[in-house]
């Protein structure tokens, strides 16, 4: 009967262990929800401005990437700070210098990507997927598309263009069910 009793303790202290993660997982989940929405919803944000983020089992939030604006920068440190379970917020997000050629660069990036018949149906998404980081005539292209061609298609339109020295393609595939 010992025995019994000390295995009902064990399996409830299981149980109970079990469960702590669980809902700090769901606790997890919905910072990085509402973290990824409130960066998504920041007015300037934009195809030029690449925002990405780190969540620390300690409620410390990462904010990463480049903006063409130094005011996106502390937009989203002031909007993540206001999160409910963000105790801190470490701003490594990068201030693209100001550059006319880099602004040439990016609007010619954004009319060959998003011009070409394959891509375009992206540029009616309220932020497109497809981000352009020009930082001294190189270009990065960060965000999701849907196949390996698009990805591909996206990367040689960014290369014919004029003045750009070299493009970086760090696009993402999206997963398909199943994959």
């Amino acid at each position: 009967m010992k025995n019994w009793i000390v295995f009902a303790i064990a399996a409830v202290v299981a149980a109970g262990a079990a469960a702590v993660p669980q809902s700090n997982d769901r606790g997890r989940e919905r910072l990085i929800r509402e973290v990824r929405h409130e960066l998504v919803m920041l007015p300037y944000y934009g195809v030029f401005d690449n925002l990405a983020y780190r969540i620390e089992n300690d409620g410390t939030v990462t904010l990463l990437g480049q903006v063409s604006r130094p005011t996106l920068k502390s937009d989203a440190e002031n909007v993540v700070k206001k999160i409910e379970g963000v105790e801190r917020v470490k701003n490594d997000i990068e201030v693209l210098p100001l550059s006319p050629n880099d602004d040439r660069i990016r609007l010619a990036v954004y009319r060959a990507i998003y011009g070409h018949t394959a891509l375009n149906r992206y540029a009616l998404q309220a932020v497109p997927p497809i981000h352009i980081i020009v930082r001294n005539g190189n270009v990065t292209l960060e965000g999701v598309v849907a196949n390996e061609g698009d990805k591909n298609i996206a990367n040689i339109q960014a290369n014919g263009v004029s003045g750009v020295f070299g493009v970086t393609n760090n696009l993402r595939v999206e997963k398909r069910n199943g994959e």
